[in-house]
């Protein structure tokens, strides 16, 4: 097939043409810099062609492609008509392909759909790591799952990867944006590279990824009717993370977007420390869900060595042009094209490794109970039992302490004020080793940390830690505190706060009863008591064409 890469001189485009070129292709690499490409087309065994894509496109025509694969980018720049070249291409009966991983472009080619069917070609964006490599990934993870939780991805590449300036100005445009995000069975709005999280890629290789917004987290909770689906990268050295994520919190508190000098300066710092960190890279893509009844979670990760990881965003266009027989006509971004095995195979030359594992994995409170959680009624077990992310709503009833000690409490935990009759909605999100639960009392909210502490649990309260003696009697759910720190420093048993908390189930609802007491018998903290049902999922209108 004579394929036409647009970019091919770039970090992606032409390992893409170096591989369309070890698949027997007719690789015409196209750049607006003649001379490069000529050169590059010399070591490849290909040939060369002046495009700007900008400007007139007949130089592109001229020379009869059969499939035209956009390399070039930075997507989010493409204004005025974003799918200029893709339409001409359908126009024209020819195959189109981008490598594009921005939202709004990848999701907006599906526009042109009718007009691709009528020409029996396809026209497909985002034939690269996301969300045609990972959507793969996915539909192969869900096999044999009755539901899908949250699906969970990382992209983390070594730090001597080559970073074109397409890449840094699409890592740039999207730091510190707020984007929808799928979770719990509602968008949320989030903002782009914050809320860190670690990745295991292999023993002893950990990297953390930052909340980013790509085609998988508006296309997947549609396509696998999964409650949550997030999306981080991230890169090797603490020292550009941090620095992006103070660029995203600056952005998001002065509204200021960097500019060609921003990307051309990040750029710059990025080449200096390339010497820095390694050349190994990776991706992880975890589902969890339930199978056969049990939470399980099923993943797949992918270890690029050797400066092998700029090949991987090329490998599903090699992959879709080696079967472009079996690629449906139609315009639309590229969801599971192709079996996971066919992506697999086309990463067969390089020095990329994959490996898959399922096993159970337990919620935190239902691991930490064993066999005891089944004897708790199913209203309770239903908020225990979870993956990602969970909302419960309900009603409150607040009653605070008296005493200057419980005052001084209440406000240093910001526990909600004294109500009656009080909306309560509970957020809760899974992390590394436990849990999140928000509470919002009729705006006032507070937050604390569920953690495995040993063989116990332990609820933090910023630098207050306590331990739970977690148990159930008598049908309920019981958190008595035994333990406690400040920081790193243990409590004395005597100034430790009397809690009687317990959870059950009345009239087919989950009751909960909370009251804390101060040390001392110097009386009442507060106590707040009510109901709580899972909060409806709401449909996920947010995809193609929106």
């Amino acid at each position: 097939m004579r394929v036409m890469v647009l970019g091919g001189t770039g970090v992606f485009g032409s390992r893409l043409a170096e591989l369309l070129v070890r698949d027997g292709h007719d690789v015409l690499i196209a750049a607006r810099d003649l001379r490069r490409a000529s050169a590059l087309a010399e070591r490849l065994g290909a040939r060369a062609v002046r495009v700007d894509l900008g400007a007139d496109l007949a130089p592109l025509w001229a020379v009869g492609p059969e499939a035209v694969v956009d390399a070039a980018g930075p997507f989010h720049l493409y204004g005025g008509d974003p799918w200029r070249l893709a339409r001409a291409c359908i126009a024209r009966r020819i195959a189109y392909l981008d490598l594009a991983d921005e939202a709004d472009f990848c999701t907006g080619i599906a526009a042109l759909d009718a007009e691709a069917k009528a020409a029996g070609v396809f026209a497909l964006s985002g034939v690269s790591s996301v969300p045609a490599l990972t959507s793969a990934v996915v539909a192969a993870l869900a096999e044999g799952f009755d539901a899908i939780e949250e699906i969970d991805t990382a992209i983390l590449p070594g730090n001597r990867a080559p970073r074109g300036r397409s890449v840094v100005s699409a890592i740039l445009a999207r730091t510190g944006t707020t984007h929808r995000l799928w979770q719990g069975g509602r968008w949320e709005v989030l903002r782009g590279w914050s809320d860190p999280k670690p990745y295991r890629l292999a023993p002893g290789l950990v990297r953390r990824g930052y909340l980013i917004e790509v085609p998988d987290t508006r296309l997947f909770p549609a396509r696998f009717g999964a409650r949550s689906v997030s999306f981080r990268a991230g890169l090797e050295l603490g020292l550009m993370n941090s620095g992006l994520a103070a660029m995203s919190r600056l952005r998001a508190a002065t509204g200021l977007a960097p500019g060609r000098c921003s990307v051309a300066l990040i750029r710059a710092l990025a080449l200096l420390l390339r010497p820095f960190g390694s050349a190994r890279g990776g991706m992880v893509v975890r589902l969890t869900g339930r199978r056969g009844g049990a939470m399980t979670r099923a993943e797949w990760r992918l270890i690029a060595g050797a400066g092998e990881g700029p090949f991987v965003p090329a490998v599903a266009a090699r992959a879709i042009l080696r079967a472009a027989d079996r690629i449906a006509p139609g315009a639309r971004p590229a969801l599971a094209e192709l079996p996971l095995s066919a992506f697999e195979a086309a990463m067969a030359d390089l020095r990329i490794a994959t490996e898959r594992e399922a096993a159970p994995a337990p919620p935190l409170i239902p691991g930490h109970l064993g066999r005891d959680f089944d004897l708790l009624p199913t209203p309770v077990r239903a908020v225990h039992d979870w993956a990602g992310c969970l909302r419960l709503e309900g009603r409150a009833e607040v009653t605070r302490g008296r005493g200057p000690v419980g005052r001084l409490l209440v406000a240093i935990f910001r526990f909600p004020p004294e109500a009656r009759d009080i909306a309560l909605t509970v957020t809760k999100r899974t992390r590394p080793g436990g849990e999140v639960w928000e509470r919002d009392f009729g705006g006032r909210r507070f937050r604390s940390v569920l953690a495995r502490d040993g063989q116990g649990l332990s609820e933090r309260f910023g630098p207050f830690s306590f331990r739970l003696g977690l148990g159930v009697v008598d049908g309920a759910l019981q958190f008595p505190v035994t333990r406690g720190r400040l920081g790193p420093l243990p409590l004395p048993r005597v100034l430790l706060p009397e809690s009687r908390a317990a959870e059950r189930a009345e009239d087919g609802r989950f009751r909960f009863d909370v009251e804390l007491r101060a040390p001392l018998g110097l009386g009442l903290i507060v106590r707040y008591r009510g109901w709580l049902v899972p909060a409806p999922d709401q449909p996920p209108r947010f995809g193609i064409g929106e």
